[in-house]
C-alpha cells in the first residue's frame, strides 16, 4: 500500500489565495490596471466561494493575466512574488505538517487549482517535489496564450488529474492509502475519494460537510 499525502495550497498551507494575491501583486506593480481589473477579480472570488463559477471560467480568468507579456519577462516578478508575498504567508505549522509526512516516507504531492507557473516556486519553497496544477497553454514561441491546457485541476478535475498522474509513478489508485488536506468545498470530490480527508481551516460549507461526515478538522497557523 502506497501512502500519499495530498495538500491543497490556497487557504490550506498558504494564508490566502495564490491567484488573488498574484493579481493584487500585479496591480501594485502597475502590470494590471486597478480600475478595470480589481472589481472583476473581487467578483470572481465571490463566485468561487459560492461555487457558482465554472471551472474553465475560473482558471482561465487568472491564466489570462499571463498573456500580457513574454514568458521570460515574468520570471523576475514570479521570484519577487514568492519571496515577498507567498513565503511570509506559509506558517511554521504548515511546513511542519509537510515535513511530518515526508519523514514518515509518504509520497507528498501539492495539488492546486492555481496554474503551474505561479505555484512551481511555492512547491519548491515547501520542499514538495510533486505538483499537480492547472496547466497553461503556450504558443509556438513558448509564451502564454492566456488559456488553459488540458483538464483544469479543480473540483472533479483534481480527482481526475490525480488518477491520471499516479500511473506515471507506476501506482494504481486502488493501491493508495491517501490523506488529503483542504479548506474548500470545491475539493469535495477528492476529499470524499481518499482514505483520510482532513478539513484545514475549512470554509463554512466544508465545515458543515466535515461535521456531518465526521472528518477531522485542523487549524494551521496562518503566518510565520
Amino acid at each position: 500500500m502506497i501512502k500519499l499525502a495530498l495538500f491543497d495550497l490556497d487557504h490550506t498551507l498558504l494564508d490566502g489565495d495564490s491567484d488573488v494575491l498574484w493579481c493584487e501583486f500585479l496591480i501594485e506593480r502597475g502590470v494590471l490596471d486597478r480600475a478595470s481589473f480589481a472589481a472583476r477579480n473581487a467578483q470572481m472570488v465571490r463566485d468561487y466561494r459560492a461555487g457558482s463559477v465554472s471551472v474553465q471560467a475560473f482558471c482561465e480568468f487568472y491564466v489570462s493575466t499571463l498573456a500580457a507579456r513574454p514568458r521570460l519577462e515574468w520570471e523576475p516578478l514570479r521570484r519577487e512574488f514568492l519571496i515577498h508575498v507567498v513565503a511570509p504567508r506559509i506558517g511554521p505549522s504548515a511546513h511542519a505538517l509537510v515535513r511530518q509526512h515526508e519523514d514518515a516516507g509518504d509520497l507528498v504531492l501539492l495539488t492546486t487549482a492555481t496554474n503551474r507557473f505561479i505555484t512551481e516556486p511555492t512547491a519548491l519553497h515547501l520542499g514538495i517535489e510533486h505538483l499537480i496544477a492547472t496547466e497553461c497553454e503556450l504558443d509556438a514561441a513558448g509564451n502564454f496564450t492566456g488559456r488553459t491546457q488540458g483538464t483544469p485541476n479543480m473540483r472533479q478535475g483534481k480527482l481526475e488529474r490525480l488518477q491520471a498522474w499516479l500511473p506515471s509513478r507506476s501506482i494504481a489508485w486502488h493501491d493508495c492509502d491517501a490523506t488529503f488536506y483542504s479548506d474548500s468545498i470545491n475539493d469535495l470530490p477528492l476529499l470524499a475519494a481518499v482514505s483520510r480527508p482532513v478539513a484545514v481551516n475549512p470554509d463554512p460549507q466544508l465545515a458543515i460537510e466535515a461535521a456531518t461526515r465526521g472528518w477531522p478538522v485542523l487549524h494551521l497557523d496562518s503566518r510565520r
